[in-house]
């Protein structure tokens, strides 16, 4: 019985019969359309031979945590700012509504004109792709922090310096990690297409390579690893989250970051 429980705890059986059913699915299928997971794993073993899978693999997580970690030390401040200076948000929230719904995708061609086809273009695409998620979630943190807290500082003789340190950084602080964290899956998406378009090595690559051959079951390992990668960095974040920021009210569940009421 206890064992029975920890692998519902581990959400083991839910793996298993989605691999259950794409086995079924595949089986009346050619391989060449639907490989199963037997021929699945077949391909990523060949990938991984000569190292070619985990060649691509660094060249993916490399792009996404550069990018990402980018984006999020300049989210962070602006996300700030926008939130605790009315005359900024006033000037920046109008364009910022405008340019965050036009996708990181729709730049690709733009970027490799302007930065090149080398590893520039790529984090910088990764970086637009992840600043205005940290920016809106930053932003509103600011901006649900209780007026009367700021003004119980206020009148304990606190500046703005320290009321910024001390009051609104510390509850906005779940706000942001559910940005970074959300900024995460962005940032995976849109190195995606970038590696499809222009590189010679990387996750994208080999998914967009993979036509070229017909080889289904590479497109597959290649979408798996892209699941692995998001699932064990979300993971990691989570971790740290859990163990640094608890104090801030951080608690990490497998679908989001809890914010405060």
């Amino acid at each position: 019985m206890n064992r029975l429980k920890r692998i519902l705890q581990y959400g083991v059986l839910p793996w298993l019969g989605a691999l259950l059913i794409w086995q079924l699915a595949s089986m009346p299928s050619n391989p060449d359309f639907l490989p199963g997971p037997y021929r699945t794993l077949q391909g990523a073993i060949e990938l991984a031979q000569d190292g070619s899978l985990l060649t691509y693999i660094i060249y993916s997580f490399y792009r996404v945590f550069t990018g990402w970690l980018l984006g999020s030390l300049i989210a962070i401040p602006v996300g700030l700012a926008m939130g605790r200076i009315r005359i900024i948000r006033a000037i920046t929230e109008p364009i910022l509504n405008f340019v965050r719904f036009i996708p990181a995708l729709a730049f690709i061609t733009l970027f490799m004109l302007w930065f090149g086809i080398g590893e520039q273009s790529k984090i910088i695409l990764i970086m637009y792709g992840t600043i205005f998620t940290v920016i809106i979630n930053t932003m509103t943190g600011v901006l649900a922090v209780e007026e009367d807290k700021i003004r119980s500082a206020r009148s304990m003789g606190a500046s703005e310096w320290q009321i910024l340190l001390h009051v609104i950084i510390p509850a906005t602080i779940p706000y942001m990690f559910t940005g970074v964290r959300l900024a995460m899956s962005t940032s995976y998406m849109a190195i995606l297409g970038a590696e499809m378009v222009a590189a010679n090595e990387g996750v994208g690559f080999l998914i967009w390579n993979a036509r070229l051959y017909f080889k289904t079951d590479w497109i597959f390992v290649g979408l798996i690893a892209l699941g692995l990668m998001g699932f064990a960095t979300d993971r990691l974040l989570g971790f740290i989250g859990r163990k640094l920021l608890y104090r801030y009210g951080i608690v990490f569940t497998s679908s989001s970051a809890r914010k405060p009421a």
